[in-house]
């Protein structure tokens, strides 16, 4: 056996059994976490916490056709008052 090939084997062993997750703080609730590889959410949050969020952002998704109509106009207002900002001519 070469030092290379027991080097190699020990990286991998180490990596798929002794390595452990790290360990964050929701920024929510305050408790502990492992934060996993393809964990849903923020880095930041528990996953409770995330799922409580991603079903808050469905309920907001789902707007009607006056709702979309005003926010439009409040989009179309900001943005004309940003373009009068940017390009006034200071007199």
């Amino acid at each position: 056996m070469t030092i290379c090939a027991f080097f190699r084997v020990n990286c991998i062993y180490n990596h798929e059994f002794f390595m452990p997750f790290p360990i964050k703080i929701c920024a929510i609730c305050s408790e502990e976490f492992e934060l996993k590889p393809d964990k849903p959410g923020f880095a930041n949050r528990c996953p409770s916490c995330s799922a409580n969020d991603e079903s808050d952002s469905v309920t907001q998704s789902r707007m009607g056709a006056d709702e979309r109509k005003a926010e439009s106009e409040v989009n179309e207002a900001r943005r004309k008052a940003i373009r009068e900002l940017l390009y006034r001519k200071d007199s």
